[in-house]
């Protein structure tokens, strides 16, 4: 018999396999999302997300088994259970870096409304430094006319997994938690233990220092990348091999620089780092600041350095291969391919776009003309955009016949030699 019935609000790319996860573990979980069509297929055994893998079987095998089922309405789902993990995304304006609460906040009143004395809540959806304090606490006891640390527990513990490999890190990282009071923590801390069986507690003196804690992380990490992109740019004025110097410098154990690349992108590490710049006093927050403006520089950097390799970009054609912001994942989120369409058209270039992941409708809308694989059109130039599983049968050596003469590619993992050895000049971030 379960000792949890679990609602998890957000079926979404990591709500799904964390209702999966909880059900696996033997607990009652109720999944629930706005998208009937997704609520539909997970009470059918389908999993609508189709890039994680094992997350297909685990949710055949929950849903057979009665262990996971799915509902759009989130009050009655909350009113059943004694437990509720939230995870629906939190954005930012990609002009003005606001913080959209649109949809969590939506979230949170419909928890509200079903919300039962003796239930934990724990958010896990990234947030700013005092949300689950100052915005949810009272949200919650607002529409539930129940108070916080007296009728119901409340806690954050932040997703720590990455797209492609979510149930290997569930298992990996220890789970960092804390709460509005210390009996939330502790209540917060014996739910995990049960449902990720095996996973280490880092337990933190309440939610703001555990909402802190991921945003340092994710912020780590731009700020990470900001200066392996700088040292790429050195390495590029003063033909050196950045690549192959990142690598040795990191075989002392004190060095941990990260790849260069042409974007930074996804939901996470392009996005968090504003949570603490918004929230940050003058003069505080600069180096992260910097770090944003460095990286989202990058493709303009590239496309500059492609244009002096093709004479220009005016009058160009340019087959971007990979509209994902990173290889093998389905999410379009702040990639680098939409960046480097609008730069290219200011440039005066033709910008096409194949992604395998991705119908032709669907990267229109991006406002680049789709290309089908494996018949390609004339072009000048190829950026690798996000190397896909199916990129790597290319045949480089057809592409020169087409009148292609230059491959950009912004993680210099291709073989240089291959590229060169079809007629092709290759270029990567710091090459």
């Amino acid at each position: 018999m379960s000792e949890y019935t679990i609602a998890v609000v957000g079926l979404g790319k990591i709500g799904l396999p964390l209702a999966a996860q909880f059900a696996l573990s033997g607990q009652q979980v109720i999944g629930c999302d706005i998208n009937a069509d997704v609520v539909d297929q997970v009470n059918a055994g389908i999993s609508h997300v189709k890039e994680e893998p094992g997350l297909e079987e685990l949710v055949r095998k929950a849903a057979g088994k009665g262990l996971l089922t799915a509902t759009t309405d989130t009050a009655e789902a909350v009113g059943k259970s004694n437990v509720v993990v939230v995870i629906v995304p939190v954005m930012v304006d990609e002009i003005n870096h606001e913080v959209d609460y649109t949809s969590i906040d939506a979230a949170t009143k419909a928890v509200a409304a079903g919300l039962q004395p003796g239930t934990l809540i724990v958010y896990e959806t990234t947030l700013p430094v005092g949300t689950t304090r100052t915005r949810f606490a009272p949200m919650l006891e607002n529409g539930s006319g129940l108070q916080v640390g007296r009728d119901f527990c409340l806690a954050f513990s932040p997703e720590r997994v990455y797209s492609g490999r979510i149930f290997a890190d569930l298992k990996k990282y220890p789970k960092v938690l804390g709460g509005i009071t210390d009996e939330c923590t502790e209540h917060a801390r014996a739910f995990y233990e049960v449902v990720l069986e095996g996973v280490s507690t880092l337990v933190m003196k309440n939610t703001d220092a555990a909402e802190y804690v991921k945003l340092i992380e994710t912020t780590y990490r731009d700020v990470n990348i900001a200066l392996a992109n700088e040292f790429a740019r050195f390495a590029a004025d003063h033909d050196l091999p950045v690549d192959e110097a990142i690598a040795a410098a990191n075989s002392q154990p004190y060095s941990h620089i990260l790849r260069p690349g042409i974007a930074v992108g996804g939901h996470c590490i392009p996005v968090y780092p504003y949570f603490l710049i918004n929230q940050a006093t003058e003069g505080e927050m600069s180096l992260p600041l910097r770090a944003r403006a460095i990286n989202d520089d990058m493709s303009a950097w590239a496309l500059a350095r492609l244009g002096d390799e093709l004479g220009g970009l005016a009058g160009k054609r340019v087959l971007i291969l990979g509209l994902a912001y990173r290889e093998n994942v389905k999410e379009s989120a702040f990639s680098g391919a939409t960046r480097l369409v609008v730069e290219l058209k200011e440039a005066g270039a033709s910008p096409h776009l194949n992604d395998p992941l991705y119908s032709d409708a669907e990267i229109a809308r991006f406002g680049a003309t789709p290309v089908s694989l494996p018949s390609l059109p004339s072009g000048d130039a190829v950026i690798l955009q996000a190397y896909h599983d199916q990129y790597r049968s290319l045949d480089w050596s057809a592409l020169p016949a087409l009148g292609y003469k230059v491959v950009l590619y912004g993680r210099n993992s291709l073989d240089r030699g291959a590229i060169e050895d079809a007629g092709l000049h290759y270029l990567g971030i710091g090459r």
